[in-house]
């Protein structure tokens, strides 16, 4: 089969799209080891615990307005055994500041200032959360924050594995 000179750019296109696409980390895939990156900030203890890993950027508008609903999260289901950390892919540390000072979440973050594990996980859209189960494996990930059909979705996934057997 050949093809038109002319279609050869955008199969070329295509094709490298599909393989850049194909290394993002996906549901029922391992998340790569938070250690080793180096993320800027206090990594919490995730071992043996439900994992919400929340990619973020202080530009974001939906990033902003996902704060006060994943604090609540957080302050919901910590003590039944789950963390949250939101990764700020910020290059600068004054604007990560600056936003952590105003919003003060009650979850831990880090900056992923050098975009090291960003790049690994090959993060789609700002923001986009990684929900882990207690063995790190990726049960679901959310691209984007939809008010409460997100903070459904996630009170929803995140009781049931909660509720799982190790």
């Amino acid at each position: 089969m050949s093809f038109p000179n002319k279609f050869i750019p955008a199969l070329v296109l295509g094709l490298a799209l599909a393989c850049s696409a194909s290394g993002q980390v996906k549901s029922g895939q391992p998340f790569p080891a938070l250690t080793g990156h180096g993320l800027e900030g206090t990594l919490p203890d995730t071992a043996g615990h439900v994992v919400l890993i929340d990619f973020w950027a202080t530009w974001c508008a939906p990033c902003k307005a996902s704060f006060p609903a994943y604090t609540e999260i957080q302050r919901e289901f910590a003590p039944r055994g789950f963390v949250l950390l939101a990764v700020s892919v910020d290059q600068t540390a004054a604007p990560y500041e600056q936003f952590i000072e105003r919003f003060k979440p009650a979850f831990p973050t880090v900056r992923d200032g050098k975009q090291k594990l960003i790049s690994e996980v090959r993060v789609p859209a700002m923001p986009t959360s990684y929900l882990l189960d207690r063995h790190g494996i990726v049960r679901s990930v959310h691209s984007g924050y939809h008010g409460e059909s997100t903070v459904k979705a996630l009170r929803d996934e995140i009781n049931r594995l909660l509720e799982e057997k190790s």
